[in-house]
């Protein structure tokens, strides 16, 4: 087998931009954090990231969690989710149940290596809705989105009963 290697045509002084979407995220998690620290969160972290298995094919699976924070003494696990528009759908529908199960995985590992297993928590989403047009931004709390209760997985002789 031969490889042929292609010399880059930038040069190292450029830089590559990164595309429209990526700075719409990071523009949502900075208003987000804004209004959660307007209305009394602690921020703790932001983009945490961390191994949280393997996945069928043998290859290591991150978890991100966009921001961890108090509210009070109840330690926050936060999924930031930013749109354009919310025309078609409205952001939080993203927050499927494969992400809720990685978020969950992802604050376990976190709250087991700083001893908070027995802190109370919860799972919250920010929805941002950041239209084009230049108009002002829509941040929404949603608190206790999910529970680790709703992620349990049923058990094959329950799916089979009426």
């Amino acid at each position: 087998m031969r490889f042929a290697f292609r010399k880059s045509t930038r040069k190292d002084n450029e830089s590559i931009a990164a595309p429209a979407h990526f700075d719409l995220g990071r523009r949502g998690e900075a208003l987000a954090i804004d209004r959660l620290q307007q209305i009394g969160y602690r921020i703790v972290a932001a983009n945490f990231s961390l191994p949280i298995g393997r996945n069928l094919r043998d290859l290591i699976v991150n978890a991100e969690i966009d921001v961890i924070a108090y509210d009070g003494p109840t330690l926050c696990f936060i999924e930031v989710k930013t749109r354009a528009s919310d025309d078609f759908a409205p952001p939080e529908i993203n927050v499927d149940l494969r992400k809720r199960r990685q978020i969950s995985r992802a604050a376990l590992a976190y709250r087991r290596m700083l001893g908070l297993v027995k802190a109370s928590y919860r799972y919250d989403v920010v929805t941002v809705v950041a239209r084009p047009d230049g108009s002002e931004p829509r941040v929404e709390l949603l608190k206790a989105f999910w529970s680790d209760a709703q992620l349990k997985k049923r058990k094959r002789q329950e799916s089979y009963r009426q």
